[in-house]
């Protein structure tokens, strides 16, 4: 995927991972993640079989036949042809393996042993090696040889019952969000077992469940939610789709939609003022959320009638003017025309095959302000076989020397010994100093009352909610002013002495603080610095509020989040995403900058865009959009490249399953499982296209056969036969789900404001060496003032006194009293 403008800057630069190698062998479960490594600088090697790996024929297709999945996500990437059928060539991967720091694979359970490729004993010639086997469902447990789509892991995962309006069937997400997401998380550990090995000289085999990753990554049930919900808990809401409109409220206008988010007093007053200061909503009881929650209803037809004739631009620049945020809704083609992302190099023309260019998504990371994106279109096939296998054969690429011993215990934490200064707010700010301090590092979380962190409101009575308490376990809060030149310089000692600062605000503010990278590199060359922000640290829209659901506005994906037969049916509102991806691709690019720091001694910048993200997980679409405007269309449940594929109710209220035929071979078993011999012989319905034609009847008998069964039922004798499906669990369920419980996915934190132990993700994956992450509460706020200030700057106990008095230093207030927005 030659990228002819934008990036190019980037492509330049070696990345951070130059001198890792990645055997890439995860065909169909996880491209994304060697592409996000291959962008960070590492050679990632992709291994094809001759007819060429599966994700080759991935739909979308080009009219040349060419696979848009496939281009967009193995760019970056080298490729060779090995036929594991053949001893020479299982031989010439072993080979291969032997000079490998990671290898991805997605082969199913007890597959490598027949093929002769046994990772046990890869990792006996190799024992600094991390392997990261990829499943559906894991390697273990009775879910083991099941198969799996991206609806049948939304389903399974609690997705899906949470997404849609009430009264209407559940709603797919468009493209495949939830299964990329599993991707980064796939990166984040994969790169987190390979620092360990840095440090131990333990190479690892992860055993990578899709399912449980993107019950982790993809609107988390039991993970931080977003300030709107106020700390409500997501097993709590009512069985069907939830009411959520009212949350980030979308309105129709002169030239389509607009979206709003006004959560905060002083945004509420914006917004009031707006409106000519309705006498009806002058009292200060509307300033606080669940108030205006009450009366939403009169709101909202107030601010209707003040858009519904003005263009989206200006009520977009409007809103940007008084301080409310607001975003369009923007279709593909608009997205793909935007000057911002444009501007910033996030999209540009992109060779796809031989011959033939479009705009496609160049990736979301910045590094030191450049951007960090492939270098090279995606290989054709065996395109670099010659000169992978002649660098093996050579002794370029030599097996590498085993450590002479581990140089510290193997079951210490990856990150123990960091110190992270987390300025980070809301969820992704949250989530990302969250995966750190699982990970054994000190995590200071850096806050003030006079800027509350949203993740800290209320709703629900609690002084710290369970929702702050998944997205800041394991941390320590310090109460510091930094608006004070007194609490800038504590600031900056503590920057002096520590490894990694986070931040999600606005571009431009550290720099403001007088905190800006070059300033703390001065203080301390060897500091990772990580920020994310909505849109990007440049171009027109960089100082722009920003929130997820803005972010999801912005950059297309609300638009096609809706039923196909309503067009103001968008159903993203509940949706907490991408902050958790935001976390792990932040969390991924801050260990490959500490990996380069110990080759170099030196730190430096990591820039995310929220807005990117999403851009480049749907990136095979705007890649369509582009060759063919207009081909990308809101689809809903119902799948595109072969039938049945969809949502259907099964017995009981509201009970619903996903299935998917994905070929010939998944119709076959499918006719056989549900009773029907006399589809199976239907010349007519042989081939997708004939099935696709006669879609009606085909769903027909499909979903005759599935309303007499429960969705669990169905499910386990769908899979028992071979044809994906999963049952719609609500999250209130599935900490019960048999596979979960198997493998040990939840653990329980005890959080002391809260009664009862708090059900809470056990680990990112199983693995071999890495031990499971701590379980330590979140902080009060301001709760270790003190003990950072003496242990860490070694203040005295009257320097803190005297910093208290003068309100440079907050400590955590001691009140009987109840936490409320």
């Amino acid at each position: 995927m030659t990228q002819t403008t934008g990036a190019e800057a980037g492509a330049a630069s070696p990345g951070p991972l130059s001198g890792v190698r990645v055997v890439d062998m995860a065909d169909g479960l996880g491209e994304s993640a060697g592409r996000y490594l291959a962008d960070l600088g590492a050679d990632v090697i992709l291994v094809e079989p001759p007819d060429g790996a599966a994700a080759r024929r991935a739909a979308p297709l080009h009219e040349d036949g060419t696979s848009l999945y496939f281009a967009t996500r193995n760019a970056g990437k080298r490729g060779i042809v090995l036929d594991l059928e053949l001893p020479a060539d299982r031989e010439q991967l072993v080979t291969l393996l032997d000079t490998a720091d990671i290898w991805l694979e997605s082969d199913r359970p007890g597959r490598p042993v027949r093929r002769g490729i046994d990772p046990a004993a890869v990792a006996a010639r190799n024992p600094g090696l991390v392997i990261v086997s990829l499943t559906d469902f894991g390697r273990t447990g009775p879910y083991r040889n099941w198969t799996s789509t991206e609806r049948v892991q939304l389903a399974m995962a609690g997705v899906l019952s949470r997404s849609g309006l009430p009264g209407l069937p559940p709603l797919t997400p468009p493209g495949l969000l939830a299964t990329e997401a599993a991707a980064y998380q796939a990166a984040w550990v994969a790169l987190l077992a390979h620092h360990q090995r840095l440090e131990t000289g333990l190479g690892d085999h992860i055993d990578f469940s899709v399912y449980e990753a993107v019950a982790q990554t993809f609107d988390p049930g039991f993970g931080i939610g977003g300030s709107a919900v106020g700390g409500q808990r997501a097993s709590d809401l009512p069985r069907g789709r939830p009411d959520a409109g009212a949350l980030y409220p979308i309105f129709p206008c002169k030239d389509g939609y607009v979206r709003i988010c006004v959560l905060s007093p002083r945004q509420w007053r914006a917004m009031r003022a707006w409106l000519g200061e309705p006498e009806e909503f002058a009292d200060p009881r509307y300033e606080k959320l669940q108030e205006r929650r009450r009366v939403s209803a009169r709101i909202h037809q107030l601010i209707g009638t003040l858009f519904r004739d003005v263009a989206k631009a200006v009520l977009v620049e409007e809103g940007q003017r008084r301080g409310v945020p607001v975003a369009a809704l923007l279709t593909l083609g608009e997205v793909l025309e935007n000057d911002h992302f444009l501007a910033r190099g996030a999209l540009a023309e992109v060779e796809v095959a031989p011959g033939v260019t479009g705009r496609a998504p160049t990736g979301f990371l910045e590094l030191d302000g450049r951007r960090a994106g492939p270098r090279h279109r995606a290989p054709r096939l065996g395109e670099h076989t010659d000169a992978v296998l002649a660098e093996v054969a050579g002794g370029t690429a030599e097996r590498r020397p085993d450590p002479a011993a581990p140089v510290r215990p193997r079951t210490r934490r990856p990150l123990e010994g960091l110190r992270v200064l987390d300025l980070g707010v809301i969820v992704a700010g949250a989530e990302l100093g969250r995966l750190l301090a699982d990970q054994g590092a000190d995590v200071i979380k850096v806050e003030n009352r006079a800027f509350p962190d949203g993740g800290r409101q209320s709703m629900t009575g609690e002084l710290i909610t369970a929702s702050f308490a998944w997205g800041h376990r394991n941390k320590r809060s310090l109460g510091l002013n930094l608006r004070d030149p007194r609490g800038v310089d504590l600031f900056k000692r503590l920057a002096a002495v520590s490894d990694v600062i986070l931040s999600n605000f606005k571009p431009g503010t550290l720099e403001s603080l007088g905190l800006g990278p070059a300033v703390l590199h001065e203080v301390n060359p060897g500091l990772v610095m990580a920020e994310s922000s909505a849109l990007g640290s440049t171009g027109p829209w960089s100082k722009r509020m920003g929130y997820g659901p803005l972010v999801r506005a912005s950059a297309g994906l609300t638009g096609l989040w809706r039923y196909p037969e309503r067009e103001d049916s968008f159903s993203d509102a509940i949706t907490i995403f991408p902050d958790h991806v935001v976390g792990r691709v932040g969390a991924t690019a801050i260990l490959a900058r500490l990996i380069e720091r110990r080759r170099t001694g030196r730190g430096g910048a990591v820039g995310v865009s929220q807005a990117e993200i999403g851009l480049t997980k749907m990136a095979e679409l705007f890649l369509k959009e582009s060759l063919a405007p207009g081909s990308v269309t809101v689809r809903g449940n119902t799948g595109a490249t072969d039938a049945p594929q969809g949502l259907f109710p099964c017995a009981g209220d509201d009970e619903w399953c996903a299935v998917e035929v994905r070929d010939d071979g998944d119709w076959q078993r499918l006719c056989a499982a549900i009773g029907r011999p006399d589809l199976a012989a239907d010349a007519r319905l042989a081939t997708a296209a004939g099935r696709l034609a006669h879609r009606t009847e085909v769903e027909a008998a499909a979903a005759s056969w599935l309303a007499a069964h429960p969705p669990r039922e169905a499910m386990e004798l769908l899979q028992a036969a071979g044809v994906p499906a999963g049952a719609m669990q609500r999250v209130a369920d599935y900490p019960e789900d048999p596979q979960l419980a198997a493998r040990g996915f939840f653990a329980r934190m005890r959080q002391p404001e809260l009664p009862d132990p708090l059900p809470t993700e056990a680990r990112p994956a199983l693995a071999r060496h890495l031990p499971d992450p701590l379980l330590g509460p979140a902080p009060r706020q301001a709760a270790h003032t003190r003990e950072v200030c003496r242990k860490v700057l070694g203040l005295t106990d009257a320097e803190i006194d005297g910093l208290l008095a003068q309100g440079v230093l907050e400590e955590e207030e001691t009140t009987n009293g109840k936490g409320h927005l």
